[in-house]
């Protein structure tokens, strides 16, 4: 089965960067969507990016839209989020994730069409 394991992860002060890595291994074919989302302490898991490869776009949350891209390499079968002007309220625990089949657009943002989930890797933004 399909295998996501993140990467990047760690602690940063306010106004720093990150870049994350997910790694996908055991699918059977190159899936359509990936992308990411985070929880924080006390919170339920939220939409942060994803990578269509169908329309080869990335779409972001509102909260984190110019400040963090999100790409894939289709040779290497990765995922990565670059994290830009982080912000104590980007802390949390985000996890790389692989769609349902060939998500509609507006499915993205729902955790209900991820199929598979990687472990998490935290990120703490704190002085």
């Amino acid at each position: 089965q399909v295998h996501l394991v993140e990467s990047g992860g760690g602690l940063v002060q306010p106004g720093g960067s990150l870049r994350l890595s997910c790694a996908a291994s055991g699918g059977t074919s190159t899936p359509n969507a990936m992308g990411w989302f985070r929880q924080a302490s006390g919170k339920e898991r939220e939409f942060v990016a994803a990578f269509r490869r169908s329309t080869n776009n990335a779409y972001y949350s509102s909260s984190v839209k110019g400040r963090f891209t999100a790409s894939r390499d289709y040779t290497k079968n990765t995922v990565d989020l670059q994290m830009n002007s982080l912000r104590p309220e980007d802390s949390g625990l985000y996890y790389c994730v692989q769609y349902r089949g060939n998500p509609i657009l507006s499915s993205l943002w729902a955790a209900e069409a991820v199929d598979y989930w990687g472990q998490g890797t935290q990120v703490t933004v704190s002085s």
